[in-house]
């Protein structure tokens, strides 16, 4: 009998393509399976998520701890929506830089959503934010943004705070309205072509809504709203938010009319008078399609406004409280200023001759971690990202605080120390994982600026005054506690400004 013919009868036949594919499927899902392994997190709660194991008072320092124990790229469930955690300098570049279309799109919280409905420059995604950014970027350049310009700008309000600083006539006072005031008028005058005096209660009340909209916004009950909004419409910290951004809103719109009516398009005074003068190209173009409109015209002044004010003056606030906790930093600081300008103006070109002064500023923005989570992301498509699959349309958090402290890039993450960004002589270096500013696509479009007026305005402070805690306050005892709100912002604390002979 020929048993060669039963191999290849119908059956067995069958029988064989049937286990190859079985064993095709088997394969191809665990590759499949393998290519979707999404990243660990602790296990969440039905609908709560890992809100029981969040300290939203202090969410940054939650999610560090997370990093230690479920690596660089974790999951976290803020009530029922999944985020993914980037921590250390190395996965938050490679993300931010290295990935920067996957990882590139603005998440914008619930709160800010529902009033800026994807206008303006930072919470929006698509053509609106890719036309406003360059806009943005262009105009910020052209009106002086790291030139001549700027600095002048910059130096003529140096000269205002000093005199409200020599007011108090070395008398202990909070700093937070003063430098808040210096720094908005700094953004002012390139976004309208002029400055705001000290005691116009416009300004006055735009800073202050401003300033606390910031605060509130990283607030536990908002943080609450952003997670579940039918079930938290109803809390104060929103209405307050919605309350203060309408009546900045009106403000602004009534200054936009201002310019309008006196718009001369020989003399470009700032940032709106070039937008209005594109507006009406794009409106005698009949472009219906145009980014040129009010809305996105005013949330970018509005945004401006707000970030050109908040991050920059808190810097300033905390490099001025360091510079009294440490004293002797303080005078090392004075000593170089002293040496290298002595009392003439200082100017931005000074800075080359300053390291230590540089050091100082810089290690002040590091230790100060004044955007913790940094402003959230969202991907843009399906991404793998170092062995992790992550979905289109996920909210990204780049941790700033593990990368401004990561104890594998700083020798000493958690002391104030200028040496990290001083060589063995004393000359400044820069570094790699320095980047309060973020990094990619979404990087803080007035770097430039701010840099700018982080210098000046401390170096100018420090040339001509000693500060010091107020009376019967030790150096020891000032807490370097933040307060806690979107931004990290010194605790209310007053110090003295002596004039220096």
């Amino acid at each position: 009998m020929d048993y060669s013919l039963g191999l290849f009868s119908p059956t067995s036949l069958l029988g064989t393509i049937a286990l190859i594919l079985l064993l095709y499927i088997i394969i191809n899902s665990l590759t499949a399976e393998e290519l979707r392994k999404e990243p660990p997190g602790p296990r969440p709660w039905p609908l709560l998520g890992n809100l029981m194991q969040l300290d939203l008072k202090r969410l940054f320092v939650t999610l560090h701890e997370m990093s230690r124990k479920y690596g660089n790229i974790f999951t976290v469930y803020f009530g029922p929506n999944k985020v993914v955690v980037l921590a250390g300098f190395k996965t938050v570049k490679e993300a931010l830089v290295g990935f920067a279309e996957e990882f590139g799109d603005r998440a914008t919280p619930k709160v800010l959503h529902d009033f800026i409905q994807n206008h303006g420059i930072i919470f929006c995604n698509g053509e609106t934010w890719k036309e406003m950014r360059r806009f943005a970027l262009t105009t910020l350049r052209d009106f002086g943004m790291g030139k001549r310009l700027a600095e002048d700008k910059i130096v003529e309000e140096c000269h205002y705070l000093i005199q409200e600083f020599e007011k108090h006539k070395g008398k202990p006072f909070d700093t937070t309205r003063l430098v808040n005031y210096a720094t908005s008028n700094i953004i002012s005058s390139i976004v309208y072509g002029s400055r705001f005096e000290y005691d116009d209660p416009r300004f006055k009340n735009m800073v202050a809504r401003a300033n606390e909209n910031i605060q509130l916004s990283g607030s536990a009950s908002v943080q609450l709203y952003n997670m579940f909004p039918r079930l938290f419409y109803w809390i104060n910290n929103r209405k307050k938010i919605w309350r203060n951004a309408s009546e900045n809103v009106n403000d602004i719109q009534n200054l936009i009319t201002g310019l309008k009516e006196t718009l001369n398009p020989e003399r470009c005074r700032g940032f709106v008078d070039r937008f209005l003068m594109q507006k009406r190209k794009e409106e005698d173009k009949q472009n219906l399609k145009t980014q040129y409109h009010e809305k996105n015209l005013i949330f970018s002044v509005a945004s401006l406004f707000a970030a050109g004010t908040d991050t920059t003056a808190a810097t300033i606030r905390w490099g001025l409280l360091f510079m009294v906790k440490y004293p002797d930093i303080q005078s090392q600081v004075q000593r170089e200023l002293d040496r290298e300008v002595g009392s003439r103006q200082i100017c931005v070109e000074d800075r080359k001759n300053l390291p230590y002064t540089d050091a100082v500023i810089h290690e002040t923005q590091r230790v100060a971690n004044i955007i913790p989570l940094s402003v959230p992301h969202k991907t843009s498509r399906d991404v793998t990202f170092q062995g992790y699959f992550i979905k289109k349309d996920t909210v990204v958090i780049p941790l700033l605080t593990s990368v401004l402290y990561d104890e594998n890039e700083w020798e000493s993450p958690h002391a104030f120390n200028p040496s990290h960004f001083l060589d063995k002589d004393g000359k400044f270096i820069k570094r790699e994982a320095f980047l309060p500013f973020s990094a990619g696509r979404r990087m803080c479009l007035g770097e430039g600026l701010a840099k700018m007026e982080l210098f000046l305005i401390f170096s100018n402070l420090l040339q001509h005054f000693r500060f010091s805690p107020a009376p019967g306050v030790r150096e020891e005892d000032l807490l370097l506690t933040p307060y806690v709100g979107f931004t990290l912002t010194p605790s209310p604390h007053e110090l003295c400004a002596t004039i220096r002979s």
